[in-house]
């Protein structure tokens, strides 16, 4: 990786290239802007902001996100509470199909336009697309046309194609970290697997979600390299997670991602990747507070996942909403995205 010559002000040089033209920073761009001073990340977070505004508008989507199958995965994801292989508190259940409806239901009322139905498992087998297919069906007789997304792990190309057929219009696989760092978080399955789904997913005319977690161990030098590989994939969208230090996991004595470094990796994010929707997901109330999330808003995000995540509580959607009313922060209107 060729290093950025210190004669070189990054944030003017992103100011032309990423705010001006639309062009997404290269690595050693990337690495010079997660090295910044913390004097100049109010700076940083500007410049983002503004990227922001001139390629993806004003607007924010809000998403809702539902488990239809709980624990008992099989992999080894060293974050994950859900993974079979560990001592986690949580068990393995199955969501019936009225709770999801319900789920689908309150997730519209909160003014979402996404909702995602989210499984643990390595990859989805005839049971669960069942499961699915009989999900989306009563969603859509209950009369809720919100946007339905998927997220069940690693697929093949006729599962694929049955997704498409279902009518799901976004698919949800997160590479985690970079893939140099991979190999520490994950040890059965690859990362070539997962770009392999991501594929087959972008290919078929599905939108591609597709972020990871910050906080893992990773190096300042890996952040860089997984930012600019998911603008290699040219995902619609990008959830950023922070590490939450689950009980029972390899990952639970981890450290918080200390607030600034989270922020500086917000705005480093969205100046590699400028029109893409960037989604502040799992951990932000644990890392950054209300505080540091309205930061974020005003640092390159432009979207949100309301209420809970999965295995851990998040904020109550009202306080979400209440907060982009007072940054003046338009919701992304259902007929908009349809």
């Amino acid at each position: 990786m060729t290093a950025v010559p210190e004669t070189t002000d990054v944030l003017a040089a992103a100011r032309e290239q990423v705010l001006g033209r639309g062009e997404g920073l290269t690595e050693a761009q990337v690495l010079a802007v997660l090295r910044l001073p913390g004097e100049r990340l109010s700076e940083a977070l500007q410049l983002a902001h503004e990227v922001r505004l001139r390629w993806c508008g004003p607007e924010v989507e809000i998403e809702g996100i539902i488990s239809l199958k709980t624990g008992g995965c099989p992999e080894d994801c060293h974050f994950c509470s859900q993974s079979g292989r560990f001592p986690t508190p949580v068990r393995s259940a199955w969501l019936d199909i009225p709770g999801l409806v319900k789920a689908a239901r309150q997730t519209k009322e909160t003014g979402a336009t996404e909702f995602c139905i989210v499984a643990a498992v390595r990859g989805p087998d005839a049971r669960l697309l069942g499961q699915v297919r009989e999900g989306v069906k009563a969603i859509r007789e209950d009369g809720n046309d919100i946007q339905i997304a998927c997220s069940l792990g690693m697929l093949t190309q006729a599962q694929v194609d049955e997704l498409v057929e279902m009518g799901v219009h976004r698919y949800n696989h997160n590479l985690e970290t970079a893939r140099s760092h991979f190999p520490e978080v994950v040890t059965t399955h690859s990362w070539e697997e997962r770009w392999d789904t991501l594929r087959m997913v972008g290919e078929a005319g599905m939108e591609v979600c597709c972020g990871g977690i910050i906080g893992m161990g990773e190096t300042v030098e890996q952040r860089a390299e997984f930012a600019v590989q998911l603008a290699e994939l040219n995902p619609h969208e990008v959830p950023m997670n922070f590490l939450i230090p689950q009980p029972g996991t390899p990952y639970e004595h981890y450290e918080i991602v200390e607030g600034r470094d989270a922020l500086r990796t917000v705005a480093a994010f969205r100046l590699a990747m400028p029109r893409t929707m960037l989604r502040f997901a799992g951990g932000r109330e644990l890392t950054l507070g209300d505080l540091g999330a309205e930061q974020g808003m005003l640092g390159g995000i432009n979207a949100i996942i309301v209420g809970n995540y999965l295995t851990n509580l998040g904020r109550p959607a009202s306080a979400d909403l209440e907060m982009l009313a007072e940054l003046k922060m338009p919701v992304k209107a259902l007929s908009d995205s349809l």
